[in-house]
């Protein structure tokens, strides 16, 4: 039975190169085009947005596994999260690559800590299906079934 936990509420004015501001007004800030693609200096974007709340989440769900297997993490553990914006035919798409560091665990007890935390992280779970993601260990590519990919959180 799902049991809403926490909603966050923001809002957006002029797209891309506009302003977004959550509700709590913790977030206020200019958006732009991405530098690169000719946007204007110092203003994030939605792609940089998204790259922080997920690999924020990813590793809160790093720390809930290693807690369900009595286990804690380095406090130096790390996760770097990088989304990339990108075209096909008319439409615009997103992939996300996920790379896991954390320092006290062999790679073969951190594959399987993150093949768990993929299984319960919200970002996953809602981006499941939808968006290409790449799991590393340290930049090394983790092969990821098709069954790890399919579900939702109450079926980890």
């Amino acid at each position: 039975m799902k049991k809403n936990l926490y909603t966050a509420d923001a809002s957006a004015v002029g797209g891309r190169s506009g302003h977004v501001r959550s509700a709590t007004g913790v977030i206020d800030m200019e958006m732009s085009v991405p530098e690169g693609l000719g946007g204007k200096k110092g203003a994030t974007n939605p792609e940089e947005l998204f790259a922080a709340g997920y690999a924020s989440c990813f590793q809160q769900a790093l720390l809930v596994t290693a807690q369900r297997a009595g286990d804690t993490l380095d406090k130096e553990s790390s996760v770097q999260c990088s989304v990339t914006l990108f075209q096909e035919g008319e439409g615009y798409g997103l992939s996300a690559i996920l790379d896991v560091d954390l320092k006290k665990f062999d790679e073969a007890k951190t594959i399987e800590m993150v093949r768990q935390a993929h299984k319960i992280c919200p970002y996953s779970v809602g981006t499941r299906g939808n968006m290409e993601v790449e799991l590393r260990v340290q930049g090394k590519t983790i092969p990821v079934q098709a069954e790890e990919n399919a579900g939702v959180a109450e079926k980890s």
